[in-house]
């Protein structure tokens, strides 16, 4: 997956052969902010612009940037899965719980500091 960063934001990159273009939508965001470019450096630009543009948007509607997570996910695992997580998170002398987070936190390159 190819990704922008600017501000605290992050886009999704794709290639649009259709069109020609390199085309980024934000994501984790209230709301669809798509924008393109035929290189790199124009589609870093329209990136920048749609960041800034999509934030003083919000200010004008006088709503919060980006979605509200609650911290809580849910999820749906099949028998044998939910027993292989169970079994790492023992050896690993963590909760079920906390093994997850430590998987989620590694994969998706968050860090808490």
């Amino acid at each position: 997956m190819n990704v922008m960063n600017f501000m605290g934001y992050t886009a999704r990159i794709e290639y649009s052969d259709e069109d020609g273009l390199l085309v980024g939508h934000l994501a984790g965001i209230k709301g669809v902010v798509g924008f393109h470019g035929e290189s790199v450096s124009e589609l870093r630009a329209a990136f920048e612009e749609a960041v800034i543009d999509y934030l003083d948007t919000c200010k004008k509607l006088g709503r919060a940037p980006q979605k509200a997570y609650s911290g809580k996910l849910s999820l749906r695992l099949e028998p044998g899965l939910h027993a292989s997580v169970a079994v790492e998170a023992e050896l690993a002398h963590k909760s079920i719980n906390q093994w997850v987070a430590d998987v989620l936190r590694r994969e998706a390159r968050f860090s808490m500091s």
